[in-house]
């Protein structure tokens, strides 16, 4: 049996799957807001009691997170939550002698060759090269960034995780360069994550149309994005339509970006939950015109696979194989 989790800003998914010949089926899964707990441990303790029916006697053999945040030494400092997580206490709290803890794009990266081609959503078919290097990212509550780099000793695909997300926004049309200007007097520096996130739907609603408001705007608690999105894809509202071209074209420069930096003659995979909210709209060429306008690269950005992960528990199941994997070590 294997645990794994899903640890990130707004929510954390955790999961219990059984294995059978190398293959882990999923037997019991839960959602927690991550807002409501002091530690990540109270979660963990929390699922461990809601799922010990399905354990069936059986003792959790490993466990796998993923975690938004970069992992240095076993441990993580959660980037947008005030939780620390490690592997000392992870594997005294579940009593199990494998915990693994990955950064959440890392985990997502680890599920592509665990993934059916349903689970996919091509945006461009380019030419697959076989080995390739692959550009992984991932808009959601924050914007992750990751590369998979081709191991042929081990004939598979090693993560190597980064924090591309957080450097620096290159504005690449006037509109944008004019965006940056709005965000340079709220903000000391200006990361993509900003704008590529849940709360970039709103910055970029005001920035276009400062007049305009909706009702979530003057509530604290409420997250404006659902409303800006689903009435930028509704058509019901003129600044929400904007907002959403110009936040996808955002997103394709920055996938664009890079695919460029690591060569990503294997494809790049669009995760995070965002892309999968608006997938009419990244269909629509805005996002994949934005990603191929490199000038004397276009040729090869044109022969780039492109396509959105379309399984939100890929960052489960890439955890969990992970665990899996170190049982064997």
């Amino acid at each position: 049996m294997i645990l794994a989790g899903d640890v990130g800003g707004t929510k954390c998914n955790l999961a219990l799957f059984s294995e059978k010949e190398g293959k882990l089926t999923p037997v019991f899964k839960q959602r927690f807001a991550s807002k409501e707990f002091a530690q990540f441990g109270r979660i963990v303790k929390e699922f461990s009691r809601q799922a010990a029916p399905y354990l069936n006697g059986d003792r959790i053999d490993a466990a796998g997170f993923g975690v938004a945040g970069p992992v240095i030494k076993n441990r993580v400092r959660a980037t947008n939550l005030p939780w620390t997580v490690d592997t000392e206490n992870l594997i005294e709290e579940l009593s199990v002698e494998q915990v693994v803890i990955l950064n959440d794009l890392g985990a997502t990266g680890h599920s592509i060759e665990h993934l059916l081609p349903e689970d996919f959503c091509v945006l461009n078919t380019g030419k697959y090269e076989h080995g390739g290097t692959r550009g992984l990212i991932a808009a959601g509550t924050g914007l992750g960034e990751g590369i998979l780099a081709w191991d042929g000793s081990r004939n598979h695909y090693q993560v190597i995780p980064s924090e591309g997300g957080h450097s620096d926004f290159a504005p690449h049309t006037e509109l944008q360069i004019e965006l940056l200007r709005f965000m340079r007097r709220r903000y000391p520096q200006v990361s993509w994550e900003l704008i590529l996130s849940g709360r970039g739907f709103r910055t970029l609603h005001e920035f276009l149309s400062p007049d305009v408001k909706h009702p979530t705007f003057e509530d604290p608690d409420a997250d404006p994005a659902p409303v800006i999105t689903r009435q930028g894809l509704e058509k019901s509202c003129p600044v929400c339509v904007q907002a959403l071209d110009l936040w996808c074209a955002i997103y394709g420069a920055e996938a664009g970006n890079l695919a460029l930096k690591v060569l990503a003659l294997g494809g790049v995979f669009v995760a995070g939950g965002i892309a999968v909210k608006i997938l009419e709209k990244m269909k629509d060429r805005t996002f994949f015109q934005a990603f191929q306008d490199k000038w004397k690269f276009e040729p090869l950005m044109n022969n780039i696979p492109v396509a959105v992960v379309l399984n939100e528990s890929a960052p489960l199941i890439g955890a969990a194989y992970e665990a899996l994997a170190a049982i064997g070590k």
